[in-house]
């Protein structure tokens, strides 16, 4: 059986509608290159890497396969650092330190976040990967049109219809609808009110009548099942990400391994308490004790800084209680299989299911 909506297949010249989902600081290229191998199209996440990195990081998917593949940049405006900000984080955070025997850091140097800049333009320049994409909006118009001159088919994170409308009207070639349900950190750019955010399958159908261009079902995918809901409510292709968590190619530590393989469906949330900004993660003490939205918690990235401490800390301690863990709502659906497995897997299935 043949896929019936081929504008997804045709546009990254891939075999199955399956996109991984670009997770920084939980995988890097060997998911890539697995996912891409198996006829999906594996992503490589920059946000936590250096540019010395990102251009290794491609280096190694292009020495490892000739498949398509995408790059992954958040797109952000970096806040200006706030001391009178960051005093009062420390503050809230000061029983937790207090309780792990450790004392607060005295700077806000901690794991940041990079924006898509001209460093970052210059490297897809250089590598000219087959798809770029984007999360928290768009980059300035002029990088934007850099990324385009290079021939790279550029796609981009909506939570709402208005954020899918505004992301087509600047000229990009596919929408990612990111529903409630997805793990990591919302795509929200045109507002932070994550309250009234509605779920893959409420907005997936509404971004497909809103837009021309294909869309992207992204949250609470994690089988066929969910791949076939998606693409019956119109959606061209779906890009599942706490699944492939459960890979060998994925990178993280054994803690949260341990945490995702038991977590259920009412054992995430949105919390802004890790980062400064929302993201779906694993409920651990650390969101209990402060969140799960703070209004303490300093602009993205910079909430970071602090909180590193207290995970580093708790983990020697063998406790995942202030490690940041991104799952979405599906994680009981998880199956400890490689990347490829998974991604051939659920063509497999889906396809029998819609044949």
């Amino acid at each position: 059986m043949a896929w019936r909506d081929r504008r997804i297949l045709d546009l990254f010249g891939i075999d199955t509608p399956i996109l991984q989902a670009p997770m920084a600081g939980c995988q890097g290229s060997a998911m890539a290159i697995a996912v891409s191998d198996a006829g999906g199209l594996g992503a490589l996440p920059t946000a936590v890497l250096n540019a010395a990195q990102v251009d290794s990081e491609i280096r190694a998917i292009r020495a490892a396969t000739d498949k398509p593949f995408n790059v992954n940049f958040f797109c952000h405006t970096p806040p200006q650092a706030d001391a009178q900000a960051n005093a009062r984080w420390i503050d809230v955070l000061r029983p937790a330190f207090a309780a792990l025997g450790i004392e607060p850091p005295t700077d806000d140097n901690g794991p940041g976040r990079a924006p898509f800049d001209d460093t970052l333009c210059r490297i897809v320049e250089e590598h000219k990967p087959a798809v770029v994409s984007f999360h928290f909006g768009l980059p300035q118009e002029s990088l934007l049109r850099r990324v385009r001159a290079t021939g790279a088919k550029i796609i981009a994170s909506a939570t709402t219809v208005a954020e899918a409308q505004w992301l087509e009207g600047r000229g990009i070639d596919a929408v990612i609808a990111q529903g409630a349900e997805a793990g990591g950190h919302r795509g929200i750019f045109l507002s932070n009110d994550v309250a009234m955010q509605p779920g893959t399958f409420a907005l997936v159908p509404q971004v497909v009548d809103a837009v021309k261009v294909p869309v992207i079902a992204a949250g609470g995918v994690a089988d066929a099942r969910g791949v076939a809901a998606a693409l019956m409510l119109g959606a061209s292709a779906v890009q599942p990400g706490t699944i492939y968590l459960f890979s060998p190619e994925s990178t993280i530590p054994p803690l949260y391994r341990a945490a995702l393989a038991r977590t259920h469906e009412d054992q995430t949330v949105l919390t802004n308490a890790f980062t400064g900004r929302p993201a779906r993660a694993i409920v651990n003490r650390f969101v209990r004790e402060i969140g799960p939205i703070s209004p303490a918690a300093p602009a993205f990235p910079l909430a970071a800084a602090a909180v590193a401490s207290l995970r580093a800390a708790s983990e020697k301690h063998g406790t995942a209680d202030y490690m940041q863990m991104w799952s979405g709502q599906t994680a009981r659906l998880g199956r400890a299989l490689p990347a490829a497995e998974i991604t051939r897997s659920l063509t497999r299935e889906t396809l029998a299911l819609l044949g």
